[in-house]
């Protein structure tokens, strides 16, 4: 296996140059993401069939020529499990690939395992053993080894021929629509930023506290995502979560009650006392009427077990009828992700402007037609269900 390492503009430029005619580029990237909120690029590792590059992001700061080579529509760019890549990717480079072929999405409509991994993927189609014995480096740390090089060009390596028979086999199958189409929806949710004053709604426990509590829970939820932005750190450095709502839920309104608090460390508390007390003092002076409104749950709505019940027969039927499985269609996540949209009185999605996964994509087509014809159309949402 030969590669070659690319840590200059000019060797960058030569490299992108080559394979800018590709018609697929197996891509792959190794990064870290311990301490901070974004993930911190180490290395790409691109191959076209005869050139395999290892692109160091660390020695380059100029990789507009390879995100021309991301977004050339000419070129399918094949990834697996892309999710985390897609992250590394956009937060590093602001550019997500496309078009896009996810071989885990597509191994999972060959019915080959619903979330198989990659060494899996290459042992059962090439009977090749992959050695994953370096994938806890730290690739950030300079000079990566051999032995590590070696390690991340074989991610790409074996990926380009598995695309070839995995590409074929869905052909047949009549759903190559439906792998670039996932990822196409992947990578527009992907560039959603959830507004920093709804963080609050994804605090679990979220719905046991009162009016004034949730003021201060979206007050604090919504400077610590902005601090971790800021600052480039995990959300849960800056301040963690079960410290957070029991801020919260007891509305300290002295330094004395604050360190008294069971979920926050001294140290927290030493750091963050006064913006926290500030923040919980605007609470406590906002009327019940201005606080958030309760959050909602669907176990709270009487129709959701009959509503639930009725989406998963619904998935049954329509998984015969295209012959593939329920889980590839939807989980019961997001069955539960369509029904809190319809249902909620604030949602995540209404404020990126997206809808659920059921009714986007491919599955749109396939969904549509069925959630008419069982639930009651208002305002643009189905807010229940029709008789039956």
């Amino acid at each position: 296996m030969n590669f070659e390492y690319i840590d200059t503009p000019e060797a960058l430029t030569d490299y992108c140059a080559r394979i800018a005619t590709a018609d697929a580029l197996a891509i792959d990237t190794e990064f870290v993401r311990t301490r901070t909120l974004v993930p911190q690029l180490g290395l790409i590792q691109v191959y076209d069939g005869e050139y395999l590059g290892l692109i160091d992001p660390v020695a380059l700061d100029d990789l507009s020529a390879f995100n021309e080579i991301l977004v050339n529509p000419s070129i399918i760019k094949v990834l697996h499990s892309c999710s985390e890549d897609l992250d590394a990717l956009w937060f590093n480079l602001k550019v997500i690939p496309a078009p896009l072929f996810d071989s885990q999405f597509a191994a999972n409509l060959l019915d080959m395992g619903q979330t198989l991994g990659y060494a899996n993927l290459v042992e059962q189609m090439l009977n090749v053993h992959v050695d994953k014995g370096e994938s806890r480096t730290d690739w950030i740390a300079r000079p990566l080894s051999v032995e590590q090089l070696k390690y991340a060009a074989a991610d790409v390596f074996y990926l380009l021929p598995v695309y070839r028979q995995l590409a074929a086999q869905i052909q047949e199958i009549g759903q190559t629509e439906w792998v670039f189409a996932e990822s196409d929806f992947l990578s527009l949710k992907k560039r959603a930023e959830v507004p920093s004053d709804l963080a609050y709604l994804s605090i679990k426990n979220n719905w046991k506290i009162g009016a004034q509590s949730r003021q201060a829970l979206k007050e604090i939820a919504s400077w610590r995502l902005q601090q971790a932005q800021k600052r480039d750190m995990a959300i849960n450095f800056v301040l963690r979560e079960q410290g957070m709502l029991e801020v919260a839920m007891k509305l300290p309104e002295n330094k004395a009650k604050l360190f008294q608090l069971e979920s926050i460390t001294p140290k927290e508390a030493r750091i963050h006392a006064d913006t926290l007390l500030e923040l919980v003092q605007n609470a406590l002076n906002t009327a019940a009427v201005d606080c958030p409104p309760k959050v909602q749950r669907l176990t709270d709505f009487n129709d959701y077990k009959n509503a639930l019940s009725t989406l998963k027969d619904v998935c049954e039927g329509l998984a015969q009828k295209h012959h593939t499985r329920v889980e590839v269609l939807a989980s019961k996540k997001q069955l539960n992700q369509w029904l809190k949209w319809c249902w909620f009185e604030i949602d995540e999605l209404d404020s990126v402007q997206l809808q659920p996964d059921i009714v986007s994509g491919w599955r749109r087509n396939i969904f549509a037609q069925e959630l008419a014809c069982l639930f009651k159309l208002e305002g643009g949402k189905f807010n229940a269900l029709r008789s039956l």
